[in-house]
């Protein structure tokens, strides 16, 4: 804590700007304060346990309703005949966007899976110390997309040495949640590839 306090005492001269002084001052804090946490945790590449991990919050995040790029509904219920999957790719904002331009995917969204912080920010998954990774649901209609061509799209894209080189909290790996035969194709394709 004696960090943050001298990171605040390093803020700039109040200019008459505040708003760009107030940002500056906030900025640093926040890079203090992570810098802090992560000094908590000495190994990156070992997931913290539950007593290790951030408090959280108990309010769930708002979400938006509909897709930033096509409409779509981002919360449930979907329409019917649709299926979901979870893909853990390291960071989910290129995962996103590769899914949600393929057709037959109907909706995806990003967040977290696993951890032991509950509703974490982005920031404190980026942190380490929550045991998150980051995930992209996908939404997506059997009939005009197969489970197969999705994984296709995950392999092909996938690298697996970006893992853990970087933060702790980025596994990678599919996650099959809807799909009866969703386990088998994930192990099935993975061999293919």
């Amino acid at each position: 804590m004696e960090a943050v306090m001298k990171a605040s005492r390093k803020c700039p001269p109040y200019s008459g700007s505040f708003p760009q002084t107030l940002r500056n001052c906030a900025g640093l804090i926040l890079v203090y304060v992570s810098l802090l946490a992560a000094d908590r945790m000495t190994d990156k590449t070992v997931l913290p346990d539950r007593e290790r991990s951030l408090k959280g919050r108990e309010e769930r995040m708002v979400v938006a309703d509909k897709h930033a790029v096509n409409g779509n509904p981002t919360v449930e219920p979907f329409p019917q005949g649709m299926e979901t999957i979870m893909f853990g790719m390291g960071c989910f904002w290129g995962a996103e966007k590769l899914f949600w331009q393929l057709p037959g995917v109907f909706s995806t969204q990003v967040g977290f899976a696993g951890g032991f912080t509950p509703n974490p920010t982005y920031n404190e998954v980026c942190t380490g110390l929550t045991a998150h990774t980051e995930v992209v649901r996908v939404v997506f209609s059997p009939q005009d997309i197969s489970l197969e061509e999705l994984l296709r799209h995950f392999w092909e894209n996938h690298e697996p040495t970006q893992g853990r080189s970087i933060q702790a909290n980025k596994p990678q790996s599919p996650s099959k949640r809807t799909h009866p035969k969703g386990a088998q194709s994930v192990l099935e394709q993975k061999d293919d590839a």
